[in-house]
């Protein structure tokens, strides 16, 4: 629609310029948006106020011309001037029940990407494979599942990329360790984390373990095959752990999605010698390093982005440039996403300047860091157990579970086990996860159970319960919506209102998909269920006494559902027929 109202007022533009209203040469952007008071239309333009100036007139003068010369279009019932000169288009609401209609006949729901479909790279989730994923791993998997999940929807060709730290001194010490433990046991490995606290305290104690750790270093490098064992053994386990994590939280990542950092070993000199090559390199102090103009620090000074240590040794920068190679080369990416902590910021606007510079990818190709800020606990710092450790996610997914068991079973004790665990499960998980998807990923947001586990507010149980409600109608019915016939009429006020949200679903995936924000999808679910809330208190539905009412609001229902369902599913919620 604000396509078709985009056109509508170009159209009055080449009128008024051909007729000398306006003066030749004005190539405007044309803003329409969604207005928040219905009262003032379905959608507002600001054009009248931007193009005043160049015309020589006032905004409203402008305005009125514009109105006069704007064709005519069924689609549109009125348009009204506003304040200042603000353009105001009151859809035809025949022409929204007939879009209605086609999204409920659409699989997709009517939705379509805006642009051409691109191959996209999402990197996402990237644990240390040394230590158990801790809750500092929530929010880079969780918000690029989501993202990767509505890129899909949209028709885009996604490729996962989990970058996991599998490589480096640390799996020295490891090794070292695992060599101490009894022939063919892995008994320890069930915990990585007492496993790597243990390893690091031999460590630490003993320079002998210490000495062999860093031996073990150099022969993994070197490709001793005993060394390669042991680690591939290492790295299997903890990725098993990882694994069963990702399938808890519901999030498609597999094995076949992981890329870690050593699978880029081998590029790392050539890397470093192509740099060289193309006269980017500079050495600082023994290391080797790109200088570029656009980053300086605090005095003035270049800053370095050092690719080579002095003794030789690679950096996560080396590494991300050769993945940015890969990427481009070999999985001919269009887009390239990295969900990592927005700490990083700097890190990556250089590597990826770096990148451009170097002609490692191509000048088409995106290159975008989706950083995010950091979950903390209640005092406003970032989330810790009580002794100050870190918080293991396997525990956080636990307790969110019991929590949610507890309060569904006082909600309903009559339901058998089996299901409140079903629920529980639903509910505890996509608690966790909808508290983090809803807040802005760039912004730092405070963990509390309590809160995110609330039936009231922008929360998942208000919006799995939401669901319920819409599946609770047709299941009063006792009929699916294939044997329901007639067309969606909107005539109450309330009706309008769902049915112009409902209409604005494709238009916001879009813009979840262009910036990587899933909580402005939140936020439209919030906004829907609370407009079907409000529809079904004012509009009864099953007792409707006119069968073309009870039908056209029945249908109004069922795509609220599907969309309620679609968005959810997207942001990698399991929906519930019942709670």
């Amino acid at each position: 629609m604000k396509d078709t109202i985009r056109q509508l007022i170009q159209q009055a533009l080449t009128r008024l310029t051909a007729e000398g209203v306006l003066p030749e040469g004005l190539s405007p952007v044309i803003q329409v948006e969604n207005t928040k008071d219905k009262s003032n239309g379905d959608f507002a333009s600001n054009i009248a106020m931007m193009l005043a100036k160049p015309a020589g007139m006032k905004p409203r003068e402008l305005a009125e011309k514009l109105v006069a010369a704007l064709p005519a279009d069924a689609q549109l019932s009125k348009v009204e001037i506003a304040g200042p000169g603000f353009l105001n288009f009151f859809q035809n609401s025949d022409a929204l029940a007939q879009r209605l209609e086609a999204a409920l006949a659409d699989a997709r729901l009517g939705v379509r990407k805006a642009g051409p479909a691109q191959r996209v790279v999402v990197d996402l989730s990237a644990p240390n494979l040394a230590k158990e994923m801790h809750v500092g791993h929530l929010r880079s998997t969780i918000i690029g599942d989501g993202v990767a999940r509505v890129l899909e929807f949209l028709g885009d060709e996604v490729i996962r990329q989990n970058h996991v730290g599998d490589w480096g001194t640390q799996f020295g010490m490891l090794l070292a360790y695992m060599q101490e433990q009894p022939v063919g046991s892995d008994a320890g490995l069930a915990d990585l984390e007492g496993f790597y606290r243990a390893a690091k305290k031999r460590f630490d104690e003993s320079p002998e373990f210490a000495e062999r750790a860093r031996q073990l270093v150099v022969q993994l490098q070197a490709g001793d095959a005993e060394c390669l064992r042991l680690w591939h053994r290492f790295n299997d386990i903890s990725l098993s752990h990882c694994q069963a994590l990702y399938d808890r939280l519901g999030v498609k990542l597999s094995m076949a999605d992981v890329k870690g950092e050593s699978a880029y070993n081998d590029d790392l000199a050539n890397v470093v010698a192509d740099l060289k090559a193309k006269g980017l390199l500079s050495e600082s102090e023994g290391a080797q390093c790109v200088f570029m103009d656009e980053f300086k620090n605090a005095e003035g000074n270049p800053l370095p982005l050092i690719v080579q240590k002095a003794g030789g040794g690679y950096l996560y920068a080396t590494t991300d440039l050769a993945a940015t190679r890969y990427r481009a080369n070999v999985l001919k990416a269009d887009r390239a996403l990295y969900f990592v902590d927005q700490r990083q910021a700097l890190h990556f606007q250089m590597v990826f300047a770096c990148a451009r510079l170097a002609g490692f990818v191509p000048a088409s190709m995106q290159l975008e860091h989706m950083g995010f800020g950091t979950m903390n606990g209640a005092d406003g710092r970032p989330f810790k157990t009580r002794d100050g450790g870190t918080v293991k996610l396997v525990d956080l997914i636990n307790e969110a579970e019991e929590r949610a068991y507890t309060l569904v079973k006082g909600k309903n004790p009559d339901l058998d086990d089996a299901e409140l665990r079903q629920i529980a499960r639903a509910v505890g998980v996509g608690a966790v996860k909808y508290a983090d998807l809803s807040k802005h990923r760039t912004s730092d947001y405070s963990f509390n159970f309590e809160l995110m586990l609330s039936f009231e507010g922008n929360t998942a149980p208000y919006l799995l319960y939401a669901y319920t409600r819409v599946a609770s109608v047709f299941r009063k019915l006792g009929k699916d919506l294939s044997e329901i016939g007639g067309q969606i009429a909107l005539v109450a006020e309330q009706e309008q209102a769902l049915g112009g949200k409902l209409a604005q679903f494709g238009e916001l995936l879009n813009n979840v998909a262009d910036k990587g924000t899933p909580h402005l999808l939140c936020a439209y679910l919030y906004d829907l269920a609370g407009l079907f809330s409000s529809f079904y208190e004012n509009c009864p539905i099953l007792s409707a006494e006119d069968e073309a009412v009870r039908n056209s609001r029945l249908r109004l229902a069922a795509l609220t559902g599907r969309t309620l369902k679609q968005g959810l599913e997207l942001l990698g919620l399991d929906t519930l027929e019942r709670m």
